[in-house]
């Protein structure tokens, strides 16, 4: 690409219950979004996209507002909760028709938005795919340092391509966005999917910083539900675990049996309630675990085969309405 270009650029930012971040939020947004229109890294027509996710708080009312206010900030509202992930999605589809390339962050400002000149110029290059990677993770706990961590190893050890250190903070071209809308699966996992793309790809490396208000919108309930959903949406080793598990246990038991066969024969059977009742624990134990990870893939095919929309849009403001849909 050639130097002159300046591109269209929309920063696309999901929201649920974010009012306590969302004025500051706007306030660092706008002034980096004018610095790099002036350093001709985004064009005029470049745009914030707030994507409020069904919030039950003030969310909503203070993008309209920011919106009649500020000429740079536009809003979606999907009608119900349908996830980071989903609304994540609406906002890149959304930027798609209107950007020459699309950056999603997240609305606390934990990732470092100076690092956004970086995603331009990668783009510039020729890049179609720039991933946000974290440095380092000092500033998480160690109990989140560990398990996330540990998440990118299993998804590695699964045969799961995922970017190590990489949630959500990333550029795509409008090609790349061509391609993403392709893929129509239900049980959404952008970490999983952007990879599968295929095309030109570069990586930012940044510091992530405190989150100055408010409370983290992934509890450790959501970011295990988050990581079983990533693993049963690509990967089917857990059922060849759950096989492979099978075949060792029943050759175990034949293995039992002629044990128990040969001590009754010998005259060395000896009643043991206590071997049976713990045999009978743990493979009750073991047959419960792999019900419940073929129920999970069950589960996923079931969403899959209803097919339902992942998201619908109730409203939108800012850029006359992003020109109204189609």
């Amino acid at each position: 690409m050639k130097e002159t270009y300046i591109p269209t650029v929309y920063l696309v930012i999901p929201c649920y219950n974010e009012e306590e971040v969302l004025p500051e939020t706007v306030k660092r947004l706008t002034e980096k979004l004018q610095k790099m229109q002036q350093a001709g890294l985004a064009g005029e027509k470049s745009r914030m996209l707030f994507v409020d996710d069904g919030s039950k708080d003030r969310t909503w009312t203070l993008i309209s507002a920011f919106s009649d206010q500020n000429p740079l900030v536009c809003g979606l509202k999907l009608a119900h909760n349908r996830g980071h992930q989903n609304a994540l999605l609406a906002g890149l589809m959304e930027a798609k028709a209107r950007a020459d390339c699309a950056i999603s962050l997240d609305a606390d400002l934990q990732d470092d938005i100076e690092v956004l000149d970086e995603f331009v110029q990668k783009f510039r290059e020729g890049c179609d795919v720039v991933y946000g990677v974290r440095k380092k993770r000092e500033t998480d706990s160690f109990f989140k340092r560990t398990t996330a961590q540990g998440f990118y190893r299993v998804m590695r050890l699964l045969g799961v391509e995922t970017v190590y250190n990489h949630a959500d903070y990333r550029l795509m071209s409008q090609r790349a966005l061509d391609a993403l809308s392709e893929y129509r699966e239900v049980n959404l996992f952008l970490r999983g999917i952007v990879p599968l793309i295929g095309y030109r790809s570069d990586y930012v490396f940044y510091d992530r910083h405190e989150r100055f208000a408010g409370e983290s919108k992934y509890p450790l309930k959501k970011m295990i539900s988050f990581a079983l959903d990533g693993i049963t949406s690509f990967s089917v080793k857990p059922l060849k675990i759950i096989s492979n598990l099978g075949i060792l246990l029943s050759v175990l038991s034949v293995g039992g049996l002629i044990y128990a066969l040969i001590s009754y024969f010998t005259g060395n059977a000896v009643a043991g309630w206590t071997a049976t009742i713990s045999s009978i624990w743990l493979l009750g134990g073991i047959q419960l675990l792999c019900i419940g990870v073929v129920g999970g893939y069950v589960g996923k095919i079931y969403s899959e085969v209803k097919a339902r929309p992942r998201y619908r849009i109730e409203q939108k403001v800012g850029e006359e309405e992003l020109e109204q849909p189609k």
